[in-house]
């Protein structure tokens, strides 16, 4: 389908749908041909252009619409011309219709012809001639006799619905708007039905030259002079939208009658079939890969629980080991109020705000400070913050943590334990509670 194309004389617009601004508008387009001679000498060419601007100087104080050429040829070019009006066709013609043109740079005079354009339109004739020689139609069936009308590029924001917001056509704008000729026994926009494409291969979001997207629908009236009035109504019409503001626009459409039993009962009953198994085929495939993404996740669980098999344990129970593995070491588990500077980090401002700051940084920061501690089975979990909260308080001026560290490196180290810690030997963690302590040690 061609452009939209603006509209100024609105005049001969005919009433289609009002309240949506549609309107049909009577197609005044001309052929206009022009012979070309024989070009005798190599090399030379006549420029389609200049061809063009004299057809345009012919019509005098008049203006096309619009003038493109349809087919250019070694003997002659083809244009096609419109303009506003009906009545501005027959004195387009006078002006054109064999007038000659004298080209610059050529001998030869170059003969114009122009006549109407002819509308590619069935007839009464064609539809009744089709149904009736057809050996698989059934005249008496809806959908296998002339009553449903195949409409090719509407503009689709045209018949979106206005509250909706969206540009999507609607089947309730498209009865509102075909009911004007008879009542509507049944509508179908291929294009809003997710699975047609699938189902029948073809695409049905079609764009025109000016970008705008368009769609194709059909429309079956009940009464066979349902039918009669649209298509006399359509015939070398072409849909006008005027808008709020005034401004209107028109674009050509294609109408015919359907010949595919598109509408009859047994299409749409093949068609819900079709779109059913589709259905069930999109939730095999989505249940598939739900299944997938729940194995993934499992083996993904797996291999973390063997890398780190004390995740999986509840945290009560690991609390538990920490607190009987410090408790084991004659260490009292309540704990006690800071007494000041002499508890060293615990009771300092300065140093808990420090500790607080490497804690946040991650366990691969203390990497070295594992080693030293002799913590082998795995990464130490237990702030020296959650070892005070549950009451894992070693009497030696701070938490476990800190405590475990005095036990390996010496009181000398940490000058601010007041206690003497207990030797290596004795502390006698199991695995459990050495891979749930953290590392965020006072430096």
């Amino acid at each position: 389908m061609a452009a939209a194309t603006i509209v100024h004389d609105t005049s001969e617009a005919v009433e289609l749908c009002p309240p949506y601004g549609l309107y049909l508008k009577p197609i005044t387009k001309m052929t206009i041909s022009v012979a070309l001679p024989q070009l005798k000498q190599p090399g030379k060419s006549i420029s389609n252009w200049e061809v063009m601007e004299r057809l345009k100087g012919m019509v005098h104080s008049h203006q096309f619409s619009t003038l493109r050429i349809s087919k250019s040829t070694m003997d002659f070019i083809r244009f096609e011309g419109e303009v506003e009006n009906k009545s501005l066709v027959k004195s387009f013609l006078a002006c054109l219709d064999g007038k000659t043109i004298k080209l610059s740079g050529f001998s030869d005079i170059l003969k114009v012809r122009a006549a109407e354009f002819k509308i590619d339109f069935p007839t009464r004739h064609d539809w009744d001639s089709f149904f009736r020689d057809a050996k698989d139609m059934n005249e008496t069936l809806p959908g296998e006799r002339p009553d449903t009308i195949h409409l090719e590029g509407l503009p689709c924001k045209w018949f979106a619905l206005k509250e909706s917001g969206s540009e999507k056509p609607s089947e309730e704008v498209l009865v509102k708007v075909f009911e004007k000729f008879g009542e509507i026994r049944n509508v179908d926009i291929p294009m809003l039905d997710p699975y047609r494409e699938e189902m029948t291969g073809r695409n049905f979001h079609t764009f025109s030259f000016g970008g705008h997207l368009n769609f194709e629908a059909y429309v079956q009236y009940r009464e066979y002079v349902g039918f009669i009035q649209a298509m006399s109504a359509l015939r070398g019409m072409k849909l006008m939208y005027k808008g709020e503001d005034g401004k209107a626009v028109a674009c050509n459409i294609k109408v015919s009658f359907d010949s595919t039993k598109h509408l009859s009962d047994a299409s749409i009953k093949k068609r819900q079939l079709e779109r059913q198994k589709l259905q069930e085929l999109e939730q095999q495939r989505e249940e598939q890969k739900r299944r997938e993404k729940e194995a993934e996740e499992r083996q993904r669980a797996e291999e973390r629980s063997a890398l780190f098999p004390e995740e999986g344990r509840p945290a009560g129970a690991c609390r538990r080991a920490a607190a009987g593995a410090v408790a084991g070491v004659g260490q009292p588990t309540q704990p006690r109020e800071p007494q000041g500077e002499a508890d060293g980090w615990r009771g300092s401002p300065l140093r808990r705000r420090r500790g607080s700051r490497q804690r946040r940084r991650g366990l691969g920061v203390y990497s070295r400070r594992k080693r030293a501690l002799g913590f082998a089975d795995g990464p130490l979990r237990l702030s020296g913050l959650e070892a005070r909260w549950w009451g894992l308080d070693t009497g030696c001026g701070g938490a476990f943590p800190h405590a475990a560290l005095c036990a390996h490196r010496g009181p000398a180290a940490f000058p601010a334990c007041q206690r003497e810690p207990p030797p290596r030997a004795s502390l006698g963690l199991p695995g459990a509670a050495r891979a749930f302590v953290s590392l965020s040690v006072p430096p």
